[in-house]
């Protein structure tokens, strides 16, 4: 096998434990009952990956005793109760994000020091020269880690307690309710009709079945594309900024993912009511969805100067 083609086929076996996982959730999240019938075709449309690689997934799954393979029919599942992904040894995200969620939660326990050298974040994490690249990159954008001149990586002393997460969304209880009173403010039917399919996808199931960073993307998507409707670029580019810091805190989160369901009905409302021109209620209606934020993450806040956030909706 040559060097240029390594990488690919790599990709390609990471790729297929972790969609077997997300079809196993998406069962379970559907109520699939035993003896249906799962397609390499519907399950790639539905995910998104070649029927190649769902059929690898659901040889995978059969092998633990998931589905039963009928010759010349298919894949059904089996009489055995499903299983959470992680019972059976499967992940429902891909492996360089389970490092990077990995190299974040080291980060806010304190663990990883200030500086550190690549060598020692390939050897600790066990990564390759690309794959650690592809990460410091995505960590550099969010800015929370930055390259030093000369040799190694400083990551940023902030955002690593509760109190850090709770002035950002002091920061936005100020601006996003107030982007929905600009006079300026136009919400494009295209832009609307874009959130609502994508709440509509969360609330059928996308919130068991969608990886950590999708459902965060979505989430940090609908506040951006409001903030952006004011017209006023200040809004938008304030809440871009905090939202790349912010997510160091707020992915542990995504253990809890049945808050995304309300999370997604309390989108929709503010959406109904920015679509029948109510925008002073909608600006009522972000308040106090951020404000829920605020004292949950005050109620669940330990003692101490603790810098482990676990309970949040993730994303709002």
């Amino acid at each position: 096998m040559s060097t240029a083609q390594r990488p690919r086929s790599e990709s390609r076996k990471a790729v297929v434990p972790e969609l077997a996982g997300r079809i196993l959730a998406h069962a379970s999240a559907q109520g699939l009952s035993a003896g249906t019938h799962l397609t390499a075709q519907s399950l790639g449309d539905h995910f998104g990956v070649s029927r190649w690689t769902v059929s690898q997934a659901l040889q995978l799954l059969a092998d633990k005793g998931v589905l039963r393979h009928e010759a010349n029919r298919g894949y059904f599942l089996s009489d055995a109760e499903l299983a959470a992904p992680e019972q059976l040894g499967l992940s429902t995200q891909p492996e360089l994000t389970r490092v990077y969620f990995q190299i974040a939660e080291d980060r806010l326990r304190g663990q990883l020091k200030d500086r550190v050298t690549e060598t020692y974040l390939r050897q600790t994490y066990q990564l390759t020269h690309r794959q650690l690249s592809e990460l410091l990159r995505k960590i550099s954008r969010e800015g929370w880690a930055e390259r030093r001149i000369g040799y190694g990586w400083t990551f940023s002393p902030i955002l690593r307690t509760p109190e850090s997460l709770e002035q950002t969304y002091s920061l936005r209880l100020a601006i996003e309710p107030a982007s929905l009173l600009e006079p300026s403010f136009h919400l494009s039917p295209e832009a609307a009709a874009r959130l609502r399919e994508v709440e509509g996808q969360i609330l059928a199931g996308g919130a068991e079945t969608m990886t950590a960073d999708e459902l965060y993307e979505h989430a940090v998507k609908f506040h951006e594309t409001l903030a952006e409707a004011s017209q006023n670029p200040f809004f938008s580019d304030v809440l871009r900024r905090v939202n790349r810091v912010r997510r160091l805190l707020v992915y542990r989160a995504m253990v809890d993912r049945q808050r995304y369901y309300r999370q997604a009905r309390e989108h929709l409302h503010i959406l109904d009511l920015v679509e029948a021109g109510r925008n002073r209620e909608a600006a009522d209606a972000m308040r106090d969805h951020l404000q829920g934020v605020v004292v949950n993450l005050r109620a669940a806040r330990p003692g101490g100067d603790t810098p482990i956030i676990e309970d949040l909706p993730p994303g709002s």
